[in-house]
């Protein structure tokens, strides 16, 4: 009989299970440093670990750093942390699970006697309709765990069982349950006005609860099956600052939004121009040669002109072809946003031709609008609809000329792929020679440039090309201009 783990061997343990943990949280794309790894173990020694939200709130407390990342920081606690469980150490007995998993029936595949399974469906969502009534969140998560163990399994596998979540709701349908517990809820004379709303709202929120506690439980058994870490990588939603911009799906694009508008202002600050004539600015003569006179005609202090920060244009040319949609609406909302913080911003877009799309930027607008204007008003199609930077170009070239001058900060958005036609690269060569700084932000990943029709890196020899495929990546770009 292997012998007790001393107080000492169990703290080891569940430092051990913690390091996992912040390993994990790091890997999810959030920050964390040794001083904040040491306050997570303080954290162990202040909270009553038995009281597990106590420890969720704590420990986030000090890893996060953003609201934006608690939703990822969740999934890895739930993984790390399951319902009921503790750090499993050599002196816990194998499969020890909650009293209740069994339930009536045995646990599935021992061989005990089993309710027939439209009567147990039954059963149980009598249950969860009691459950959702009262609002016991605990309650309702261990209800979760019962649920999937008996509802929610497939067919064995040779690695192991498999559980499902699709397979507890289609069994147990809580949306169904919303008129019932409406009914439960109001009194008689409480249907209409704000009484309804809020009962309405409470149902909802109660029922995306157990939504969000099955998948939670059948993520827990699935961990325990392949492994935490496997699991985690695809759990996880990426932080909105690492969402590919070319993947981006509509649900991104509101956090998108609020991420980019920040970063809009500092890419403003960076491409803003400083005159170099000294910190003080122009010497002011005639302020000068008077202030001499007190000295003799000796000017022995200077006086200059208050210097003004120079706010350049702005010409923004951008791909708007399918093969890029999804950073389409990026660079339409970093337009947006940077036309509160230039003098004149004029954004042109492309697919196989060149048309100015600066009417659809006006304060307040919305992006989603303007791109949809875009596609049905701009003349950005000439010929098949298919990417075509080499006639973008030239058009561009021969139409607004005139855009890009001296003060002119251009800023190019595409990925650079030509379907094998001409790039054109002298005459982006000429565009950037006539521009005060010239940049290039390119969605695909740096390993793909010059593969395939992609004409990126000939671009690079002539303009200043930057991988950029997130927010995080356009952070690093600002900071380095």
């Amino acid at each position: 009989m292997t012998a007790p783990l001393s107080r000492s061997e169990e703290l080891g343990g569940l430092a051990g299970h913690l390091d996992g943990f912040v390993r994990a949280v790091r890997a999810a794309g959030i920050p964390v440093g040794i001083t904040q790894a040491v306050d997570a173990a303080e954290i162990l020694t202040v909270v009553d670990l038995l009281e597990r939200e106590q420890l969720r709130h704590g420990l986030a407390a000090v890893l996060l750093q953003r609201a934006a990342q608690r939703p990822a920081y969740d999934v890895l606690f739930d993984l790390w942390w399951p319902l009921s469980d503790r750090p499993r150490t050599s002196s816990d007995s194998e499969g020890s699970e909650d009293g209740d998993e069994g339930g009536e029936g045995g646990e599935p595949g021992q061989g005990g006697p089993r309710q027939d399974d439209a009567a147990l469906a039954k059963a149980m969502r009598e249950q969860l309709f009691q459950l959702l009534l009262e609002g016991d969140e605990d309650e309702i998560r261990r209800f979760a765990r019962r649920a999937v163990d008996r509802l929610g399994s497939g067919q064995p596998s040779p690695t192991g069982q498999s559980y499902f979540s699709y397979r507890v709701m289609r069994a147990l349908s809580p949306d169904t349950l919303v008129a019932q517990l409406l009914a439960g809820l109001l009194a008689e004379g409480d249907r209409g006005g704000l009484n309804e709303q809020v009962a309405r709202q409470t149902v909802r929120e109660r029922v995306d609860a157990f939504k969000n506690a099955v998948e939670t439980e059948v993520r827990r058994r699935t961990a325990d099956e392949k492994g935490r870490e496997r699991v985690a990588k695809n759990a996880v939603r990426p932080l909105a600052d690492q969402i590919d911009f070319l993947r981006a799906q509509s649900t991104d694009l509101a956090e998108l939004r609020r991420t980019v508008a920040p970063l809009a202002r500092r890419l403003a600050v960076r491409l803003s121009a400083r005159r170099k004539i000294g910190r003080q600015g122009r010497l002011d003569f005639r302020k000068t040669v008077r202030a001499s006179l007190g000295t003799g005609g000796v000017p022995v202090v200077t006086h200059h002109r208050p210097r003004k920060v120079h706010k350049p244009e702005l010409v923004v040319l951008c791909d708007v072809s399918g093969s890029v949609a999804g950073f389409s609406h990026f660079t339409l909302m970093l337009t947006q946003a940077l036309r509160e913080h230039f003098t004149g911003v004029r954004a042109f877009a492309f697919v196989d031709s060149t048309d100015e799309v600066t009417r659809f930027f006006r304060p307040g607008a919305d992006v989603a609008d303007a791109v949809t204007r875009i596609g049905r008003e701009a003349q950005v199609v000439a010929f098949d609809g298919h990417s075509d930077y080499g006639t973008a170009f030239e058009v561009f070239a021969d139409k607004y000329a005139s855009a890009i001058g001296p003060k002119t900060s251009l800023l190019v958005l595409g990925d650079g792929r030509t379907n094998y036609r001409p790039a054109a690269v002298p005459l982006l060569a000429s565009m950037v020679r006539r521009s005060r700084s010239a940049h290039w932000l390119n969605p695909e990943p740096r390993r793909q440039w010059g593969s395939g029709d992609s004409a990126a890196d000939r671009y690079g020899e002539v303009i200043d090309m930057v991988e950029c495929r997130n927010a995080s990546q356009l952070a690093d770009f600002i900071t380095t201009l």
